[in-house]
């Protein structure tokens, strides 16, 4: 098998700030691969978090020291044996991914024996600000009905309070990244359940999962930081229900299928996210976002200038990205960004 791979970092600047409880970024910066087989390319990214002790370097480096098994052959099932879960193998086996659809003449859809993609309703984020700041946000987002607010433990309630004026009629996740006490928990339930918050998302350190354990909590609370991996479920019950796939944690489209049906199989609900990114990161992920009772892919939507054929936010629905981009036979000649 004559099979090439190759990957790179790339910065991709954001229209603004897209602040957190834990920082704040200006840019999308991912690794981009590509493998090249009998003629044909397939691409996937990865967004290395800091929060998971990775770097664009270190991703580099762990694709490198894979590079010679991928090259000889290695597929999607034994990805893992070479990469942990994470960016790397993300962008690898979402390459892969493409690269079958690519060779064998089916989409990822037909891989999966799924129909083709259709828009899906999607989170809108509003980053944390002043309150003032963060209404005037949700104010600007016509016919939404998902709204993500960052919150973090400084003013939470009037943070809330804010977008929910701003915002009467759409349905709210409040992700506090961590940012949390149990006490902050207990202490935010009344506001919760004034502004009517559909889902909290990882409210506490993953290290205090155990001050979650018989919470009772006026929305589901939704792991992050907490779930990976479909090993990681069976610690999560009775402290969480619903999960937060991410394909940059699971390792890929094929880690974030697994997690996807064992949570099923195990009764949790199903969030799909994605980090900040180019709609190359986001085109595999809704492959799993179909099955998803909550959807949060607006990477994209923060992208200054995105691929051409990326996701496009009208009204509540996020329409996937072309096919053309990633996941399909055809291959689009105008793929890479100035």
């Amino acid at each position: 098998m004559l099979r090439k791979i190759t990957a790179r970092s790339e910065r991709w600047p954001l229209t603004g700030s897209f602040r957190i409880s834990r920082g704040v970024k200006t840019a999308a910066d991912v690794i981009a691969v590509e493998i090249i087989q009998d003629g044909q390319c397939g691409r996937g990214e990865g967004v290395p978090y800091a929060r998971y002790g990775e770097t664009l370097q270190t991703v580099l480096s762990q694709i490198s020291e894979a590079t010679r098994r991928i090259e000889q052959g290695l597929g999607r099932s034994d990805l893992a044996s070479v990469l942990p879960p994470g960016a790397a193998r993300n962008a690898v086996d979402c390459a892969l991914w493409d690269l079958e659809a690519r060779l064998s003449g089916r989409s990822v859809a037909e891989l999966l024996g799924q129909p083709p993609l259709t828009p899906i309703v999607s989170a809108l984020t509003v980053s944390l600000d002043t309150p003032a700041a963060m209404g005037a946000a949700a104010a600007a987002m016509k016919g939404v009905e998902l709204i993500k607010v960052k919150v973090d433990a400084v003013s939470p309630a009037e943070c809330l309070r804010a977008v929910r004026a701003a915002a009467p009629g759409a349905r709210l996740i409040v992700d506090p990244n961590e940012s949390w006490t149990i006490e902050t928990l207990a202490a935010m339930q009344p506001v919760m359940r004034e502004v009517q918050v559909d889902l909290v998302e990882q409210p506490l350190p993953a290290t205090e999962d155990a001050a979650l354990e018989g919470f009772d909590s006026c929305a589901p609370i939704c792991a992050d930081e907490s779930v990976h991996v479909a090993q990681d479920l069976p610690a999560l019950r009775g402290r969480y229900e619903v999960v937060n796939i991410k394909l940059d944690k699971a390792g890929g489209l094929t880690g974030a299928l697994e997690l996807l049906a064992a949570a099923h199989a195990q009764g949790f609900g199903v969030m799909v996210g994605c980090m900040v990114s180019t709609s190359l990161s986001i085109a595999p992920a809704f492959h799993v976002a179909r099955h998803a009772e909550f959807v949060d892919l607006d990477g994209p939507i923060w992208i200054a200038q995105d691929y051409p054929g990326g996701a496009v936010q009208q009204g509540a629905r996020l329409v996937p990205p072309a096919n053309t981009l990633w996941g399909a036979p055809e291959l689009d000649a105008h793929l890479h960004h100035a």
